[in-house]
């Protein structure tokens, strides 16, 4: 998989447990302030489609992900 990939799959997990964390019909609720995590991973995602910059791509580099242009099909 690639790290474009990886970052989908992370948000995607990290936007649904925040979710379940703060939405007070959740039998995992917590706190409403789980709902920021929500919001920041959004936000990130967002200045990620206008600067190709992403924190969790640097991490992933770092573990050995390779980039898509690297990757054959």
């Amino acid at each position: 998989m690639t790290t474009e990939r990886y970052i989908r799959i992370i948000a995607g997990l990290f936007i649904l447990t925040s979710l379940a964390l703060g939405v007070e019909g959740s039998p995992l609720f917590v706190s409403k302030w789980a709902l920021a995590f929500t919001a920041f991973v959004g936000a990130n995602l967002f200045q990620f489609g206008f600067t190709n910059v992403c924190p969790m791509a640097f991490f992933l580099h770092k573990l050995g992900v390779k980039d898509q242009a690297t990757c054959s099909r």
